[in-house]
């Protein structure tokens, strides 16, 4: 509606000067009526073209990159506030990148009608500041049914992850399963480094070896916390009879490297009994236990042998890195790119009675299963499904259960998470046990650097394009041009 009524404002102006142009002058009285009739007309017009920009205003970003308009996911954290929300911004004057924040913030404001946007100068209003608590320059407040958050950056993504965090109903945390050798959320780096034991020293004897485990999943939990999940850790064998804590919306076992005891499969068999919620990121080399195994068959799933190598859709060279472009039409999965996934066990869905089981997304046809030492499992093309979703009841007297099943858990690891689509996938997944409609709207940032991405297919096609064709199109012409010269 904004733009049919600026499209009007700009035709009235058009029409107005046309008609001034063709309006005649007349002569005495007669010329100085016309001209004072024209000059009230083009005012009162101009005032009326006024009030309909300022009613509907639009930004307008000319630049390729659309440098001073707020990214789309931003946008579309914005456009699904399900309430007000208020958004003071603390800007720093002669910053310049403060600066173009309050400019950011102002279109984000004039783009949601449910993000009310002030902007503050604190060495202009301090008593304002003083008011609020705020002793930082390029700082947002938000402020919403008597929840406040503080975001200090002058990025709106980061603001738009301050909002995701204010709105957060469910308290409940995301529980990470400890106690048969799984990944660890506390682990922040992704390799191991030297650290100075005294003073920081960097001499051989002021070196200490900080043992940091590389696939760990730190970058994951990070990524949690500035959604807004309140994440913990559970320990299975520490649980007892008590089970599962209450107050976990779903639990995630991340590369168990242990068998599951009977107490421990009694104990999962329960939890998904009273309606629980289950992740399970499972590598070609765990061996989870006969018990177990028979568990996640009744719930659905069933875990198969062998690491699965597919000869077309890999990522890079690697024939078991298994690339996936294509999801099934599942929430977790909605609008998904390209994920890899490095050295996968084949799943499948088992027919069980009060139980829908979905392959959420296959390998291509022409896939094979190898042993983890090279040798062949089942040389037999197929498609090779790398991850099931479940969900029913386990027992007639059982609660809905949702389990979701991936024959991979590197993916999600430091080493990796960062990389492609393999980041929406665990957060879409979360997000599914935990009730959501979808997953998260915006993802939060992690630095690596920037990298080309490309499946073996994609690489094939760039080798034949810059290599083969381009030079012998340049080739052909030269023949060409020489042939001709010599005629």
């Amino acid at each position: 509606m904004a733009w049919i009524a600026q499209a009007v404002v700009v035709l009235a102006l058009l029409a107005l000067f046309a008609a001034g142009l063709r309006a005649p002058l007349g002569r005495g009285r007669m010329r100085l009526a016309v001209r004072a009739l024209g000059i009230i007309g083009a005012l009162v017009a101009a005032l009326l073209a006024n009030v309909v920009s300022y009613k509907n205003d639009r930004h307008i970003d000319a630049t390729r990159e659309q440098a001073f308009t707020p990214a789309p996911e931003t946008m579309e954290v914005l456009h699904a506030l399900p309430q007000d929300v208020e958004l003071i911004y603390f800007y720093q004057a002669n910053n310049p990148a403060g600066r173009a924040a309050k400019q950011m913030v102002e279109i984000m404001g004039r783009s949601a009608p449910r993000l009310h946007v002030r902007t503050v100068d604190p060495d202009q209003q301090p008593a304002l500041a003083n008011q609020f608590g705020m002793r930082m320059y390029n700082a947002a407040l938000l402020l919403s049914q008597g929840r406040r958050i503080e975001v200090i950056s002058t990025d709106d993504r980061e603001i738009a992850l301050g909002i995701t965090r204010l709105l957060r109903d469910d308290r409940r945390a995301l529980c990470f399963a400890t106690g048969h050798g799984e990944y660890d959320i506390d682990n922040l780096a992704f390799h191991t480094h030297f650290e100075g034991s005294h003073n920081h020293k960097h001499d051989a004897g002021g070196m200490a070896v900080v043992n940091m485990e590389q696939h760990g999943i730190g970058r994951l939990r990070r990524a949690l916390d500035k959604l807004g999940y309140r994440v913990q850790k559970t320990s299975l064998a520490a649980s007892g009879t008590e089970g599962v804590p209450a107050d976990c919306a779903a639990l995630v076992v991340a590369n168990p490297r242990t068998r599951f005891a009977p107490p421990d499969v009694r104990l999962l068999e329960r939890y998904l009994q009273a309606g629980g919620n289950l992740l399970l990121l499972v590598e070609p080399d765990a061996e989870p236990g006969d018990e177990f195994t028979a568990l996640l068959r009744r719930a659905g799933v069933a875990l198969g042998d062998g690491v699965i190598n597919d000869p077309i859709g890999h990522y890079y060279t690697d024939e078991q890195m298994i690339a996936i472009d294509k999801y099934a039409p599942h929430p977790a999965l909605l609008g998904l790119a390209l994920s890899f996934y490095p050295g996968a066990r084949p799943v499948a869905a088992a027919p069980t009675d009060g139980v829908r089981s979905t392959v959420l997304f296959a390998s291509s046809a022409k896939a094979t299963l190898v042993s983890r030492s090279g040798g062949t499992v089942d040389a037999t093309p197929a498609a090779r499904a790398l991850a099931i979703a479940s969900e029913g009841t386990l027992g007639p007297q059982g609660k809905p259960f949702k389990l979701a099943v991936v024959g991979d858990a590197d993916f999600a690891s430091n080493s990796f998470y960062p990389y492609l689509a393999n980041a929406d996938v665990v957060l879409g997944l979360a997000a599914w046990l935990r009730g959501e409609p979808r997953g998260p709207a915006l993802k939060p940032p992690v630095e690596v650097l920037p990298t080309v991405a490309m499946t073996n297919a994609q690489m094939q096609a760039v080798f034949v394009l810059c290599v083969l064709v381009l030079p012998g199109l340049c080739a052909l012409i030269g023949v060409g041009v020489w042939w001709r010269r010599r005629q």
